[in-house]
């Protein structure tokens, strides 16, 4: 029986800057104290170290996974806390060298000694982190997750956690590949978003698939709303302007609005030429992406570092080709993009850990053109061929951070994976699947081979490519 991945896993909400390095660990860190509750040790520990061990570690403090586990040992809850609140948060830990454990037992905390970085890897995952309690009687509790990218935690026993979701977890179109998606479209006549609809109505009830899906989608619209009204500089140290503000400014002109949504309307009634377009589509990611490099609120899709393709490509189509689009084509986008990329998910990697920025954008616009190209009226075949041709593209893109930080190139990145994406529904569309030469599935496979082959220093370790020909000095 295959794995069952729902849309919600994929699409999560959560704070920046990174699913692998800030999501995860600030998970990891919660699922550590649910074991110390389930352990009932939890009143009775003293003290409390982390390890972060190989990518964690070499780019742990450009991506906040310092205080994403500081948050997480807090009992902070990165969908829900207040993102105004982190810093008071951080600042209160590391002026009193005290944290709150699960918010209820003050315990002595020193994070420049208790959170330790060693740039050794451990065997089975490039992200790994363990996580030691000391009792009141000196006694030990260690626990060790690894962060395998778009937020997902998993511990070493992975296939036995695996083997138990599944029992638990039934879907009437179990799908582990490209071709059983295809093939379960043309035995029940309906399209990708119809199936996976299907599957998600075995998990929940359809009121809160639909809530839920909104709520996402409203998260992403006001990502995009505050990146476009927010100038000035990213934190980081890289001194890196906000670029979202002053190109909205250009593109949206006197126009009047007070909300995200009477801000959509507006963008409507916008010139949508061809540089116009290209603008607006840009703007949109950039606007997520430098909300997500300041610990803002995003949407994991599938990644933080990738978070702005499938926000702008659906803004893309709400605005510029379907006035009259609205939740119905909202939900379908983001069911399909959820989809393709669970797909990649089981065959190859969403970590750009383990596999580069292609299993980041290269995932995300794959998952956007697709999505995409069934709006647009494509059959199943062609959005396989859309999310196909999306990552054919992306294949061997290094994962390079400046610093460690996701500003350069990452922001950027998404303007690009956003417009191959476009692209790539749009030759789609002008195919006859029929003659589709590279399947969806081979790709994914040469992705995963491609990720094998790759040079470690090109993962996320911030030890080749742009990190090193450019410095924090030449910033």
């Amino acid at each position: 029986m295959e794995e069952c991945i729902s849309v919600f896993d994929m699409l999560k909400i959560g704070v920046g800057p990174s699913s692998s390095h800030t999501l995860g660990p600030w998970r990891a860190a919660e699922r550590f104290l649910e074991e110390l509750k389930n352990e009932s040790i939890l009143d009775r520990i003293k003290r409390v170290k982390v390890d972060l061990y190989g990518s964690l570690s070499l780019t742990g403090k450009g991506h906040a996974t310092d205080l994403a586990v500081m948050l997480g040992l807090s009992g902070q809850d990165p969908e829900y806390i207040p993102v105004d609140n982190i810093a008071g948060i951080i600042k209160t830990i590391e002026d009193t060298n005290e944290i709150i454990l699960g918010n209820a037992y003050k315990i002595p905390f020193y994070f420049l000694q208790d959170i330790v970085f060693n740039k050794e890897f451990l065997p089975f995952h490039a992200n790994g982190l363990k996580f030691t309690a000391y009792q009141e009687d000196d006694s030990e509790y260690e626990s060790t997750f690894y962060s395998i990218g778009g937020g997902f935690v998993v511990k070493e026993e992975r296939e036995n956690a695996k083997i138990k979701e599944v029992i638990k977890c039934a879907f009437p179109f179990p799908i582990q590949n490209a071709v059983e998606l295809l093939n379960y479209t043309i035995s029940e006549n309906k399209l990708i978003s119809e199936i996976v609809y299907e599957n998600e109505k075995s998990m929940r009830p359809e009121a809160e698939i639909h809530s839920e899906l909104m709520r996402i989608w409203t998260t992403m619209l006001e990502c995009m709303y505050i990146g476009c009204h927010t100038g000035g500089i990213l934190p980081g140290g890289l001194h890196v302007r906000r670029r979202a503000f002053d190109m909205h400014q250009n593109l949206i002109g006197l126009s009047n609005y007070s909300s995200p949504q009477t801000w959509l309307e507006e963008i409507r009634k916008t010139e949508v030429k061809f540089r116009q377009i290209l603008k607006w589509v840009s703007c949109f990611a950039l606007a997520v992406n430098e909300v997500n490099a300041s610990l803002g609120r995003v949407v994991t899709a599938p990644t933080n570092g990738s978070a702005g393709v499938i926000p702008a490509v659906l803004m893309y189509y709400l605005v510029i080709e379907n006035h009259n689009a609205g939740e119905k084509e909202i939900k379908q986008f983001l069911m399909v993009a959820g989809e393709i990329g669970s797909i990649f998910k089981k065959g190859s990697t969403i970590s750009a850990a383990m596999g580069g920025c292609q299993a980041e954008i290269g995932v995300s616009s794959s998952m956007a053109a697709a999505a995409l190209c069934e709006l647009m009226g494509g059959s199943p075949a062609q959005v396989l061929m859309a999310a196909e041709i999306a990552m054919e593209h992306h294949l061997g893109l290094t994962c390079d951070p400046i610093g460690g930080l996701v500003q350069i190139p990452c922001i950027e990145r998404n303007t690009m994976g956003a417009i191959k994406a476009i692209n790539a529904a749009e030759l789609a569309l002008e195919t006859d699947s029929k003659n589709a030469k590279v399947p969806l599935d081979k790709v994914i496979d040469t992705m995963w081979q491609t990720a094998k082959d790759m040079n470690s220093k090109y993962k996320e370790t911030s030890e080749g490519g742009l990190a090193i020909a450019v410095n924090m000095a030449d910033c």
